[in-house]
Parts: C-alpha cells; structure tokens; sequence
C-alpha cells in the first residue's frame, strides 16, 4: 500500500484529491492545506476548495499560514511515516526538513512542460504568451524553485480562443491521472526521473493587478491573449469616460486597421476596436459596478458609438 500526504490548496487540485481516492492501492493519509480565509465582496471566512474536498471524504486536514513553522505539524507529519508526499497548487514553499520525512520522495504536479514556466503563474503565462501547447509534469521536489528531477510529462494543446479557466480545467481532469503512475512507478521502482535540461528554463511570474491594464497600442492578438489569459484575475480592462471596463471575451479580426482604441462598428455579435495591428471584437465585458454582460447590450446604456475611443 502505497501511503501519501496530499498538499493543495484552489479549486485545481480538488480533482485529484478526488481521484487519487479511488486508487485501491493507494492511502491519503492526511491533507495540508493553507487556512480559511476572507473571500467575495463581503469579505466572509471561506475554507480552501482542497479542504472541503478532503472534509466530504473523511479525510484527517491539517492547516497553516506557514509549514516551514509549523513545528507541532512537522512533527504529526512525520509520525505519518508517508511514502510521498504529494504536492499541488500548496501555495507555499517546504524546507529540507520537510522534503527529507517521505521515504521516498516529494512529488509535484506543475502546470507546463518543464522547464519552461516554472513559477506561479504557469497556466495564465503561457496563454498570455500566445503558446498553442502546454502541458503537465510530475517532478521531484527540490529546494530551487520547481527545478527538481521530471518524473512524467503530458502534453496538452491550447487552441486560438481558449481561456485561463478553460485550461485550468483540462489540467485539473488529467492531473490526477499522470499523479498515480508517478507514485506506482517511483514506489515500484520501475521510473527513473530524469534531470531537467539547462536549456529553455522560463519563469511564470504572478500577474499584478497592473498587468490588465490593456495598451491599444499593441497588435489585436497580443490584446486577445491579454483578455483571455486573465479571466480569473486580474482581468484586462480599459477605461472609457472614466470608468474602468472589464473585458472577458473577445475575438481577433485578422486584418491591416492601425486605430489603436477606436470603436469601428458596432454589431450584435459585439464591438469591434481597432489595435495598432488588426481588429479586437470584444462579446462580453464588465462595466464597473456592474454585472457581466454580452458586449452589444451594454452599448445602449453607454450611449457607445463609432469613433469613440477607448483608452
């Protein structure tokens, strides 16, 4: 029976928690995850996805801001005995002294083909990047910064329009399924991971709320990217007569307009604006203090038309 500790925190890592409990010869011993915290608009003390996960399932959860300083959990987890334990989306950094308590090894679920996009922000990178392929990889946990040994890889596809939601959820249905054979095979020592090439090493940093700040001086399909690969947060936003504008979906229009910000049509499929570079057709956005809404039926109420700019 192989025996393991399960470490996530958001709503990606709930799928493999599930999933890793149907494995017969495999026992989640206990689940660590970071402590509940304030969330939505009225601030109300929420707990991790990951904890609720592990609380349906019966499941022993230890919480903390801190596992490096947590020296009474330290302690529990080493009276575990784990063979592994299993990392994903924790959300914070272990020391050696916590790496060193599995018998065999510390395993990591990171969103991309390492070694490009280590970091935190791997899934949101590579769509802002415009990359059409991505992926999942297991790896040994190290001190340096998701630069461990690669245990296992698969390759995942992002087509033209897909967005950082979408491809966090394609990730979170195959994780678990590329988790279990990196126990199985380490445990049976029937993998050898392999060391990661020095060559194509890229860093995933976090977005700052800045980053959405859209500059229409840049070409339609950097600013697609832009829109699509912060869904979630911070979200790409402009600002017209002063107020801020959420943009959450939007198309690119291949084409030759230099009109940076400027309204060109409008139609019901949404709201074309031109770029430094080709046109941007924006279907739905948030005004602020307002609702999601489909792009065409806000521009009534804005009294939007041709020629207005957005900056």
């Amino acid at each position: 029976m192989i025996k393991a500790v399960f470490m996530g925190t958001p709503q990606i890592a709930v799928n493999s928690l599930n999933k890793l409990l149907n494995f017969n010869d495999l026992q989640i011993l206990a689940v660590v995850t970071q402590p509940d915290r304030p969330c939505g608009r009225g601030n109300k003390i929420t707990p991790p996805p990951v904890k609720e996960a592990a609380i349906k399932n019966g499941l022993t959860v230890y919480q903390t801001p801190s596992i490096k300083k947590d020296i009474q959990l330290i302690e529990t987890l080493k009276a575990l005995e784990p063979d592994f334990f299993i990392t994903f989306a924790f959300g914070q950094i272990l020391t050696q002294e916590i790496l060193d308590i599995p018998k065999i090894a510390t395993i990591n679920l990171h969103a991309s083909l390492l070694p490009a996009y280590r970091g935190a922000n791997p899934i949101q990178r590579a769509i802002y990047n415009g990359e059409k392929l991505t992926g999942i990889t297991t790896m040994i946990t190290v001190l340096e910064l998701d630069a461990g040994d690669i245990c296992l890889q698969e390759k995942i596809s992002i087509a033209e329009n897909m967005t950082d939601a979408e491809l966090s959820k394609v990730i979170s249905d195959k994780s678990p399924f590329l988790i279990y054979p990196t126990l199985k095979g380490l445990y049976n020592k029937t993998l050898t991971p392999t060391a990661q090439p020095d060559d194509g090493i890229t860093i995933a940093k976090k977005f700052t709320k800045e980053d959405g700040l859209i500059n229409w001086q840049k070409s339609a399909i950097e600013i697609h990217n832009q829109i699509r690969s912060m869904t979630v947060w911070p979200c790409a936003y402009t600002t017209y007569c002063g107020k801020i504008i959420k943009l959450i979906e939007s198309e690119c229009i291949d084409d030759d307009v230099n009109a940076p910000g400027e309204v060109l049509e409008i139609t019901k499929t949404g709201i074309k604006v031109g770029t430094a570079k080709g046109t941007l057709l924006i279907k739905k956005l948030k005004p602020e203090g307002k609702p999601l809404l489909n792009a065409f039926a806000w521009t009534n109420g804005a009294k939007l038309k041709s020629g207005c700019v957005f900056v």
